[in-house]
């Protein structure tokens, strides 16, 4: 049996008792990373479960140019492939790297996206109907200032206890990424019917066009 066939029989086992859930209220970062003058091209690397929602969360954001789905956190690109990922044995956690111009959108709201309806901060090693360690939730850091900005807004979340339970999200250096299989790339946009997706990727899309509406594409 496939990963995705037992993911389908996850969420069909837990589509009754299981939801999407959100924070109430996640303020931006008081620390964050100033714009440099005109255009100028950054890369943020995430991990929050499942790449599918997230990977859609961030194409839908003003100033994003570019997200793709992947593996971080693992050993090297021999064993960055679905099937050995899906095995929770390689290290790596299924990612997005996105692409943005830092003059529109800033990391520190990108991180709040990210907090706010991308996916849960305080679930360790799963997401929803998703289980293992490369569900984990992690920020990969390219740089001191990503780092920073990272770590000064868990602690701001933390002491704001804006989460109900505490933030498992790691902060940890990129060692590499690697990009996912075509047929993940974009998936909700062309798997929109699917049930998994419908459940539990379509509601953050929902979420965000709500909570950010300002920066939201097409708003």
């Amino acid at each position: 049996m496939t990963k995705m066939t037992k993911r389908r029989f996850v969420f069909l086992a837990l589509a009754m008792t299981a939801g999407v859930a959100f924070a109430a209220e996640v303020p931006p970062p008081a620390v964050d990373i100033q714009p440099a003058g005109g255009s100028h091209q950054a890369v943020a690397v995430l991990a929050g479960g499942c790449f599918w929602g997230v990977e859609a969360v961030f194409e839908h954001l003003k100033g994003v140019t570019d997200v793709v789905s992947g593996y971080a956190g693992g050993g090297g690109s021999n064993t960055a492939h679905y099937e050995m990922v899906g095995t929770g044995r390689t290290g790596h956690a299924e990612s997005v790297r996105i692409k943005y111009d830092s003059s529109q959108i800033s990391y520190g709201k990108l991180l709040q996206v990210f907090f706010t309806v991308a996916h849960d901060p305080t679930q360790l090693n799963r997401q929803g109907p998703d289980e293992g360690t490369q569900y984990r939730s992690a920020i990969f850091y390219q740089s001191e200032e990503q780092k920073r900005v990272a770590e000064a807004y868990i602690q701001q979340l933390t002491e704001a206890k804006v989460f109900q339970r505490p933030i498992v999200t790691k902060v940890v250096p990129l060692p590499a990424f690697y990009p996912a299989e075509e047929y993940h790339q974009d998936f909700i946009a062309r798997n929109p019917g699917n049930s998994y997706v419908i459940y539990n990727d379509l509601p953050k899309l929902s979420a965000l066009k709500k909570r950010f509406p300002e920066l939201t594409k097409g708003r």
